[in-house]
């Protein structure tokens, strides 16, 4: 047994490693069609490139475990079933959960690095990640001008290029307005060609004319003479412009914006911050409760009016303790302009208290959604972790029923239940950040569905079940279809 663990045990690490490589790698490229807007033609170093790269990876390895595991248990099983290895252990009398035995093991230990870097090891990586990504945000782009577009990334200019030489560089018709004395186009130039480059410690801007006009407005000598507008004009050979920019260097912004968001606290920390919130949130419902106008005053004013109505009609009969008083006998008892008065009134005060309960629910809303962002946070560390188990149980026996080992059927399968998966979850967070069903029932929704996918096909793998197979399918139908010929000819006779 000994040497048949180690067996398995070596057929499973090898796929394993391969395609947790593999998907990490695709995950990293769908990573890069989502910011490639953000990281294009900003200049950036490729040591920073490379280090937003592997803060990235790390963010993706939750997801990369689970179906790392599910694809590698398909393909080990698999393939140990299509060599008819399975089925050489089973004929000796070793049944499917001791091959299983050294592999379980191996599920939960990773099961368990999964939920250690989840909780001590992601927030950190999640922290520098976060920062470098507002960095890099937040860094200007190089100064790309397009043909027949004007740019203002030049401070103090607006500059128009007819066309471009991308193999010289050069810039052809250069049309430039210049705001530098923040007056509009008081000055404007006009050249043949030009050349823009940027120096290489990246402060200055520098763009060098050849053969143009300066057109330059002047101040009227005469105010009273309103219709003339005398300008100077200056021709060149050559000119150049020299501009300081700023935010052109990469600056690193500081960690503590990020610090306290859920996505970087471990499970106690978000524990505290749970605690807090919620005392904040259930305190401003207490406040907003009190702040709704609940005071006697429609009840004084009523009770004024009618004291007035019941005064001049000299009938008066207050009710007695411990009696029934009907309120909708004694309001129609009473004059209709004193009951247009009360309704008038309480319409008022109940319009008023709407206004206030629903600017209250959007705040409250905002609130309890930051919350449950925090206690979400929480749950999927154990969520993505138990997934890790799950998957193996759904895999392993997969595997056996199927008999396909490689990168075909297997890659198919596990591509297929990771994005049921991925489509359940996303639905039970989503009901449980919305406050629809419970926290808990939300976040385990996908677990509750999945386990018991995985406990049945462990038992139907253990028992040589063939639910794999088209023949017992052909079968069933063949089987069902006699069953109507027999029932119909019956019915005929």
């Amino acid at each position: 047994m000994k040497r048949l663990h180690i067996f398995v045990v070596k057929s499973f690490l090898g796929p394993f490693f391969m395609t947790f490589f593999i998907v990490v790698f695709v995950l990293l490229m769908q990573f890069l069609w989502k910011y490639v807007d953000d990281l294009v033609g900003k200049g950036l170093d490729f040591k920073v490139l490379a280090e937003m790269m592997f803060y990235a990876s790390f963010a993706l390895l939750p997801l990369a475990f689970p179906l790392a595991m599910l694809l590698a248990s398909i393909m080990t099983f698999g393939a140990l079933g299509e060599n008819y290895e399975l089925v050489a252990m089973k004929a000796s009398g070793i049944s499917l959960f001791r091959i299983m035995r050294p592999l379980i093991i191996i599920a939960i230990l990773i099961t368990g690095t999964a939920f250690y870097f989840s909780n001590n090891i992601l927030p950190k990586t999640n922290l520098k990640f976060s920062t470098l990504l507002y960095s890099v945000k937040k860094q200007r782009p190089e100064l790309v001008l397009q043909e027949g577009v004007f740019t203002n990334e030049m401070d103090g200019y607006s500059i128009k290029v007819g066309k471009r030489d991308n193999s010289t560089k050069m810039l052809y018709d250069l049309l430039i307005y210049d705001h530098t004395k923040n007056k509009p186009n008081e000055s404007v130039t006009v050249a043949d060609s030009g050349l823009l480059r940027i120096t290489e410690d990246k402060k200055y801007m520098v763009l060098n004319l050849f053969d143009g006009v300066t057109y330059q407005e002047q101040k009227a000598q005469n105010r009273a003479k309103k219709e003339t507008y005398p300008y100077q004009r200056n021709s060149f050979k050559e000119q150049t412009i020299r501009v300081k920019v700023r935010d052109f260097e990469f600056n690193r912004r500081d960690e503590s914006i990020f610090r306290n968001q859920y996505r970087m606290l471990t499970i106690d920390q978000l524990k505290q911050a749970d605690d807090s919130l919620s005392l904040d949130y259930y305190n401003k419902v207490r406040n907003y409760m009190m702040q709704i106008n609940i005071n006697p005053s429609l009840s004084r004013k009523m009770f004024n009016l009618t004291a007035r109505h019941d005064s001049l009609k000299r009938e008066r009969n207050d009710p007695k303790a411990d009696s029934i008083f009907s309120f909708d006998q004694y309001y129609a008892g009473i004059d209709k302009w004193v009951q247009a008065e009360i309704a008038k009134t309480a319409l008022d005060k109940a319009r008023g208290n709407m206004q206030q309960v629903n600017m209250f629910q959007g705040q409250l809303y905002n609130k309890k959604k930051m919350l449950n962002k925090y206690r979400m946070e929480r749950h999927r560390k154990f969520t993505l972790s138990i997934a890790v188990l799950i998957f193996f149980f759904i895999g392993a026996p997969l595997g056996a029923i199927i008999r396909k080992g490689g990168l075909g059927m297997p890659v198919v399968v596990s591509i297929f239940l990771f994005i049921l998966y991925y489509i359940v979850s996303m639905s039970g967070e989503k009901t449980a950040r919305e406050d629809v069903w419970n926290m808990f029932n939300g976040m385990w929704f996908s677990s509750y569905i999945f386990l018991p996918v995985g406990v049945w096909l462990t038992y139907k793998a253990a028992t040589d079940s063939a639910i794999m197979s088209a023949e017992t399918y052909s079968k069933l139908f063949a089987r069902l279809g006699l069953a109507r010929f027999f029932a119909k000819k019956k019915t005929d006779q």
